[in-house]
């Protein structure tokens, strides 16, 4: 079996790709290598410029080595092995969007150090507390949630108030599951009839 590849390596081949140096690079593209990529090693930390990376097709367990990448705001990091969003402190100043679709991903501890984080894609993980769900709630800019696909969500949709239980704990949000919610302002003198 082949061995994984690494981040250098795969950093080294888009490069000649792309004729572009990554140091400087705006987007970064790495998914889907052959073979995968296990690790976010030390490598990526030269990646200053960098706006958008994406690592999303590969056997990625952890998220690390973020530290460098002082310009980050798009981390896309579906179709891993990612357990756990530890890891993101280090962007938690800059990151806008974070796509972290069909992982394995049960708890949501970590999650509030992202300040910035607008946009999260975590559909298919495996989310089935709401304990956990109301974490994303410490995010104060969170407008767009895509949750589809966890446990928590498919049972909701079943008994048909996923769509309201989620909005009512997530206030802010603006969209649902590509759902655009429309909250109802209660005008103070009508609530009193």
């Amino acid at each position: 079996m082949a061995k994984a590849s690494t981040v250098r390596d795969a950093l080294s081949k888009w490069e000649e790709k792309t004729g572009e140096k990554a140091n400087e690079a705006k987007a970064v593209k790495l998914y889907g290598q052959v073979p995968p990529i296990e690790k976010m090693d030390a490598s990526l930390s030269t990646l200053s410029s960098c706006e958008k990376l994406s690592l999303s097709t590969n056997c990625i367990e952890k998220i690390t080595n973020l530290n460098g990448l002082k310009n980050l705001k798009i981390l896309s990091l579906g179709r891993n092995n990612i357990k756990v969003l530890t890891g993101l402190e280090a962007v938690g100043d800059t990151l806008e969007e974070l796509w972290i679709s069909y992982n394995l991903i049960e708890k949501l501890k970590g999650v509030q150090s992202m300040k910035n984080l607008k946009v999260l894609y975590m559909s298919n993980n495996l989310v089935k507390e709401w304990v956990e769900f109301v974490r994303l709630a410490d995010l104060p800019s969170l407008v767009e949630l895509v949750f589809v696909g966890n446990p928590l969500e498919e049972k909701h949709t079943a008994e048909g108030n996923w769509m309201e239980e989620a909005s009512k704990k997530l206030p802010k949000l603006k969209k649902l599951d590509g759902t655009t919610l429309i909250k109802e302002e209660v005008d103070e003198g009508e609530a009193e009839t």
